[in-house]
């Protein structure tokens, strides 16, 4: 049974330049194991397919971004592929531009998102330009979310064995925790306490059902994850 989940399924050079738990130790560097081929082939062709039925979406969305919010239109942010390798995970802008922005976006944050941004991360329509991330390999369909640098080197062993899996575009984590997280950070008034809460409440839970996923993945799983990622549990109910 997938843990916390009512209903389980049966069966880039500046940009890059940018309180452990008890008992946790120093580890050596991680990279995820290849990907099969028929896996890195599914996310070539749902990259490709997407960016066919979606490109009107996507230049509608970078022209709005354009003429509201002015440029830049996308947000490039600094993530880990596996330990100390970064790369740049691409989003639409959603934030007031802020060259000191780092971390996770919490109560303290919450007056720089603009009017046009708060629909888009509610639809998660921010996300998108991260197909192109997809297409490259820097992450796969299914995952754990790519971490932020801090993060890694706050937890270092234990992002040592989540980062043993490609970083996903979705997961399990993703699903469970998104809406959780959310409530959990926006009463946070600065950054020191956004990070705190974090750090002891959300990135331990997500990193269990990580794992967790790592260890029973299997294809009546990921077909859960991906139809409740397409047509999440609010669309369901307000069909009924």
């Amino acid at each position: 049974m997938i843990p916390g989940v009512h209903s389980p399924p049966r069966t880039k050079a500046s940009l890059l330049s940018r309180a452990r738990p008890r008992g946790e130790t120093q580890a050596s560097p991680a990279r995820p194991a290849p990907l099969p081929p028929g896996r890195r082939a599914l996310d070539i062709s749902v990259t490709l397919l997407a960016a066919f039925c979606l490109w009107p979406l996507l230049l509608a969305l970078a022209l709005l971004i354009r003429l509201r919010d002015g440029a830049p239109v996308l947000y490039p942010a600094e993530r880990m592929y596996a330990p100390g390798r970064p790369f740049i995970l691409w989003k639409f802008r959603t934030m007031s531009p802020d060259p000191a922005d780092h971390g996770v976006t919490g109560g303290d944050k919450a007056g720089r998102i603009t009017p046009l941004g708060r629909h888009l991360r509610r639809w998660r329509l921010d996300e998108l330009p991260q197909l192109w991330n997809l297409l490259r390999g820097d992450i796969t369909l299914i995952g754990p979310r790519p971490p932020l640098r801090s993060h890694v080197a706050a937890r270092p062993a234990l992002f040592a064995r989540v980062l043993r899996s490609r970083p996903g575009l979705t997961g399990l984590a993703t699903l469970r925790w998104h809406a959780r997280e959310a409530a959990l950070l926006r009463p946070c008034r600065n950054a020191a306490e956004t990070e705190r809460v974090y750090l002891a409440s959300c990135l331990p839970a997500k990193a269990r059902l990580d794992l967790w996923y790592a260890r029973h993945r299997n294809l009546s799983l990921d077909l859960w994850i991906l139809t409740r990622t397409l047509w999440p549990r609010r669309r369901r109910q307000r069909r009924r």
